[in-house]
C-alpha cells in the first residue's frame, strides 16, 4: 500500500529529543508546551477559572497529605519513551531532592488530576490512554464546566477500566494515597 501523498510525513520526538530541543532553545522557555505520544502539542493558556480550580485542588491536597507525598503543579512527568505532559496536579512519591534532578516517572506517580474547562477532548482522548497505558494508577479529569471529577482507576492497555463521575454531593477518596478526602464541592 503507498503512502497518501496528501498527508504530510510527522516526526514523532522522544522524551530525550523533546528535552534537547528546549535546552538548545528551538523550544523557548516561556513558550508553553508538552510532548504527547510523540508530538509537540502546543499548551493552551491558563484563564482564571482554571487558575482557580487548579488553587483549590492543590490546597485541598496540601491539607491532607503534606509531607507524605510530593505535590506538584503544573510540572512535567517522564514517560518513556515519547511523552512528557504537564498534567495540573501531580501526587507523587516524596524525595529528599523535590526531583529536582530529574521529572516524576510513571513509577513515582500516584495521581494525575488534569483541570478541564476547554480541553476535555485531548484529556480523554489522548492523554487519558497515555496514563493508562504507563500504568498511572489514578486520574482525575476535574470538568469545570459541568462541575463533576471523572475518577479513573485499574489502568489496563490504553484506557481504565473504572470510571466513575462524581458532583458536587460527593466525596473524593484516592484510591493511592491513604488518608485523604475532598469534598467535590471544595474544587469549584
Amino acid at each position: 500500500m503507498a503512502a497518501d501523498p496528501t498527508i504530510a510525513p510527522r516526526k514523532r520526538f522522544t522524551v530525550d529529543e523533546y528535552e534537547l530541543l528546549g535546552k538548545v532553545g528551538i523550544l523557548a522557555e516561556d513558550e508553553r508546551w508538552e510532548l504527547l505520544d510523540g508530538e509537540i502539542v502546543a499548551m493552551s493558556p491558563i484563564g482564571p477559572t482554571h487558575a482557580g480550580v487548579v488553587e483549590r485542588v492543590t490546597e485541598s491536597l496540601y491539607r491532607a497529605a503534606i509531607g507524605r507525598v510530593s505535590i506538584r503543579v503544573q510540572n512535567p512527568i517522564r514517560l518513556l519513551p515519547r511523552s512528557e505532559p504537564e498534567p495540573d496536579v501531580v501526587v507523587s512519591r516524596a524525595r529528599r531532592d523535590y526531583y529536582a534532578s530529574a521529572h516524576p516517572t510513571a513509577e513515582d506517580v500516584f495521581l494525575v488530576i488534569e483541570v478541564s474547562d476547554s480541553t476535555m477532548a485531548l484529556d480523554r482522548g489522548v492523554k487519558i490512554p497515555i496514563y493508562a497505558e504507563q500504568g498511572i494508577p489514578e486520574v482525575w479529569i476535574v470538568d469545570v464546566k459541568a462541575e463533576v471529577v471523572h475518577v479513573h482507576t485499574e489502568p489496563e492497555g490504553r484506557s481504565y477500566r473504572t470510571v466513575r463521575s462524581l458532583g458536587i454531593g460527593d466525596v473524593l477518596v484516592p484510591t493511592t494515597v491513604e488518608d485523604v478526602t475532598i469534598p467535590v464541592a471544595d474544587l469549584f
